[in-house]
């Protein structure tokens, strides 16, 4: 097997720094000549992966921990991008200098999977044997297949057991995916807010956003590339219903309640099908943004991922079974609001792992804001997981943490 690197950075010496930060970040792109069987039966003859890294990998490569991304997130974990100095890492609250995971101690690799928009090869990527976009020709996907992916990837580091392999939501089923597929090559895995498969309900909710892209007329069964368009209205309608379910009931009243965005003097409604409450204007930018960013085949594929993970699938839905061949040491952490994948389905993967003996430790937050609360500030959830790392450093001889960011004792 062959790989290739391009890096590619500018860096504006007048972007502010903010304490704590990894600083200004570009990308790799690493290319990988070998073919990649795929789970579907399918074989992609060759792809590149976009990379970040952050912190230094030590003389033995054992403080380096992966970061497994959700949906519509990236390999830009951390830091500022040399690209865009608005553009900060989608997990930045959680990477860096003194922060949970420490970069001071820690060599953090943040990849985009296979099948993204995001510098990873894609549908939007060129098929060697066309010369075109892969289009909907692009191969089906699984957690499974990322994993054999990024664990070429930790070939290319010289990487032979990551000290952590960490995510939430999608990102945690890839960390569970690599404690069963991968055993021997992950120490801790860490499972955020996230579930070892998905319920019908989610599957349906799922299938409503796909349909809205797939019936948008500018699809074009999935090659509108060649028509130069997007089918931005289905891609804003499935980001309008995915939104939703991110966040909780009381999160969106504390929000925006029944406010209206333009009520009448007389505080009457204006009868109509246009803007008329805070949430509805909340909700048609955020798919209105989206649909400038995302790409619509990604959607279909990386939805379809999630639908596919069942490691219990194979073993008759026994989890356990399907766990057994697991060694890592595990943390859960759910949020009691998140009804898309709520603190059960967490629980009923520390059963499992318990059944077959495995140090577990487990936190459930009571958080109000749903599902996106792996994403944002909350002090306890925080301090689990600094708690968490600050273990592992011990157990690697990695140094102590200081009082002060970026300064190690």
């Amino acid at each position: 097997m062959t790989q290739s690197t391009e890096n590619f950075s500018s860096q504006p010496d007048s972007t502010p720094i903010p304490p704590g930060s990894v600083g200004i970040v570009s990308p790799e792109y690493i290319h990988f000549t070998e073919p990649l069987a795929l789970a579907s039966g399918q074989v992609l003859p060759q792809y590149s992966l976009a990379v970040e890294t952050y912190g230094t990998l030590n003389h033995d490569r054992s403080n380096a921990v992966l970061v497994c991304h959700a949906l519509n997130a990236s390999h830009h974990v951390a830091g500022i991008s040399a690209e865009n100095p608005k553009d900060v890492g989608w997990w930045d609250n959680m990477v860096g200098p003194g922060k949970a995971l420490d970069t001071n101690r820690f060599f953090v690799i943040g990849v985009n999977n296979i099948g993204s928009c995001f510098g990873s090869t894609g549908p939007a990527s060129i098929n060697p044997d066309t010369g075109k976009p892969w289009g909907a020709a692009f191969p089906m996907l699984t957690v499974k297949d990322w994993v054999h992916a990024q664990a070429r990837l930790a070939d290319y580091f010289g990487i032979r057991k990551f000290a952590a392999v960490m995510g939430g939501s999608l990102g945690g089923m890839q960390a569970l995916g690599w404690a069963i597929t991968c055993p021997d090559r992950v120490e801790n895995c860490i499972v955020i807010a996230s579930t070892p498969r998905l319920s019908a309900q989610n599957i349906g909710f799922n299938e409503v956003a796909r349909r809205a892209i797939i019936t948008d007329p500018d699809f074009h069964g999935g090659d509108y590339y060649a028509h130069n368009t997007v089918p931005r209205r289905g891609l804003a309608l499935a980001r309008m219903v995915g939104h939703i379910t991110y966040l909780s009931d009381d999160d969106m009243a504390a929000k925006f309640g029944r406010t209206q965005r333009a009520p009448a003097e007389n505080g009457e409604f204006h009868y109509g099908y246009d803007v008329e409450f805070e949430v509805e204007s909340y909700l048609r930018y955020q798919g209105e943004k989206f649909s400038n960013y995302f790409d619509a085949n990604t959607y279909l594929l990386i939805t379809r991922a999630l639908d596919y993970f069942d490691p219990a699938r194979h073993y008759h839905g026994d989890l356990a079974k399907a766990l057994s061949t697991a060694t890592a040491n595990f943390l859960l952490v759910s949020f009691t609001t998140d009804w898309r994948f709520p603190p059960s389905r967490s629980r009923e993967i520390v059963q499992a792992l318990l059944k077959n003996h495995l140090p577990v430790t487990y936190a459930e937050i009571d958080a109000p804001h749903g599902h996106d609360a792996f994403l944002l500030d909350d002090r306890r959830y925080h301090a689990v997981m600094q708690g968490y790392y600050d273990q592992i450093a011990r157990e690697l001889n990695l140094g102590e943490r200081a009082e002060t960011l970026g300064v190690l004792a």
